[in-house]
């Protein structure tokens, strides 16, 4: 299976999203450091909020094979700035997530990750989880056998 790596503000569903995509119980708890895991790394949101740690980005998606993108359906604005998915050398996928919450704007998200650069978007509700099986079919390769969550 292919590495993924997320990247989103704090709050984004990142960890949750995680859980979801390795099959675990669903709880909440703030990631304090970049977590490795077999098939994805989970990045604190303050690293993709702060313009110093950043650049820490930058050289975790080196450890992956995917860097996802993440933008919770109920976001203010957007933190990627337009055309950031060239500055990786990995394939990037856009991942809309919290679309089940009322607020939730999903075509605003989507637009925000099609301008920062991602062809491939998901739409992702972890808890439900609702598009988990579609990331883990797009990050299987063809030695993998098929999981069941």
């Amino acid at each position: 299976m292919k590495k993924l790596i997320l990247m989103g503000r704090s709050q984004a569903g990142k960890t949750t999203l995680t859980q979801a995509l390795r099959g675990e119980e669903i709880r909440y708890y703030k990631t304090q450091y970049v977590k490795h895991y077999e098939s994805v790394i989970d990045t604190p949101g303050e690293y993709a909020q702060s313009h110093r740690l950043g650049k820490a980005l930058a050289l975790y998606t080196y450890e992956a094979d995917v860097v996802g993108i993440l933008v919770a359906a109920n976001e203010p604005y957007s933190l990627f700035p337009p055309n950031v998915t060239c500055q990786a050398n990995r394939d990037c996928i856009g991942i809309v997530t919290k679309i089940d919450l009322p607020e939730a704007n999903i075509p605003l998200a989507d637009r925000w990750l099609e301008i920062a650069g991602c062809k491939t978007i998901f739409h992702v509700n972890s808890k439900a989880g609702t598009g988990v099986l579609e990331i883990l079919a797009y990050l299987r390769e063809d030695q993998d056998e098929v999981r069941e969550l």
